[in-house]
């Protein structure tokens, strides 16, 4: 089904921008994700989005396909992107159909509430496989294309003119602002969060000198995603959002529009950055995680487990 332009970028940016680019995104058939490529199609580009879920990624691929005419959208299913054989045939299908990998965005994640007395080991470990090596592994198997991206379309340092075809060679880690202060209930998140900051600002360094940028989105709340369902229970949402600093949660054209300035010419001189787009939510307290339903100190000093939490197990998708 079309959606509407407005449901997932604003009106602010020329159409035509990324014609004839390729971006390539994990975790695309995600809500976030599959806002950040729709908005990049509608502009021009044509995407490969990679799942883990055969029929729900070909579906959101012929969906965001209808952004433009014209669009070509390949959604690859059965890719899991802790397995570096499975992300490097996608990548080599995309190159193949597509002609090319200009655009990188590794969106793979995993996350619950988990106390650490709660969290087992092979829990903890998952989402490091999901986030880190999966984030990881999306760049090693991108990076050959993303370097001859890259060179092709370096700006002139005297003139700030861009190399013929537009902008190229860049990649966006989606990463969250939970470890900046500390968050209860995440410290697998946080940590696999921390370790994909330091990968984005390691591949800006080494990468920079071949025409490549490297940067990190951190959403904050975004209103009808997966994650913000799982981690707010539904009846505390309203107050939650009245005591958000700018009185909203964020929406997803917000991290579609945060894309498109990075990947855009606009983005030109910005990379080893972090993007947070969360309205300074994170500067709130972070010590009430599940806001309400889940307070810090008590639920740690009186042993229970966290009940009823949706999503246990790790998600590949955002």
């Amino acid at each position: 089904m079309s959606l509407a332009k407005t449901d997932y970028m604003s009106d602010t940016w020329k159409d035509g921008i990324f014609a004839n680019k390729v971006v390539f995104c994990t975790g695309g058939a995600g809500t976030i994700c599959s806002a950040q490529v729709r908005a990049l199609v509608h502009l021009g580009a044509n995407a490969c989005i990679i799942g883990r879920n055969v029929e729900k990624t070909e579906r959101a691929a012929k969906d965001i396909a209808t952004a433009r005419s014209g669009a070509k959208v390949i959604g690859i299913g059965a890719v899991d992107v802790r397995k570096y054989d499975d992300l490097k045939k996608a990548v080599d299908r995309c190159v193949k159909e597509l002609g090319g990998i200009d655009f990188v965005i590794a969106g793979a994640a995993g996350n619950f509430l988990a106390s650490i007395e709660q969290l087992s080991v092979n829990a903890f470990k998952s989402v490091m496989d999901i986030d880190v090596i999966g984030s990881y592994n999306t760049l090693k198997a991108t990076l050959p294309h993303l370097i001859e991206s890259g060179g092709k379309h370096r700006i002139d340092s005297e003139t700030l003119k861009p190399a013929p075809g537009g902008t190229g060679g860049r990649i966006i880690f989606v990463s969250a602002t939970l470890h900046y202060r500390g968050t209860p209930f995440q410290a697998h998140v946080s940590v696999a969060k921390a370790g994909i900051d330091a990968l984005s600002n390691t591949v800006a360094i080494e990468y920079g000198p071949r025409g490549m940028t490297s940067n990190i989105i951190a959403p904050g709340p975004i209103g009808s995603t997966e994650g913000l369902d799982r981690l707010l229970p539904s009846d505390t949402k309203a107050a939650y959002t009245k005591a958000q600093p700018l009185g909203r949660v964020g929406h997803v054209r917000d991290i579609a529009d945060a894309t498109i300035y990075l990947f855009s010419d606009t983005g030109s001189y910005v990379t080893g950055q972090t993007l947070v787009v969360d309205g300074a939510s994170w500067r709130m307290s972070a010590g009430s995680a599940g806001n309400g339903k889940v307070q810090y100190p008590d639920i740690l000093l009186s042993g229970q487990e966290i009940a009823n939490v949706t999503g246990k197990k790790a998600s590949s998708k955002l």
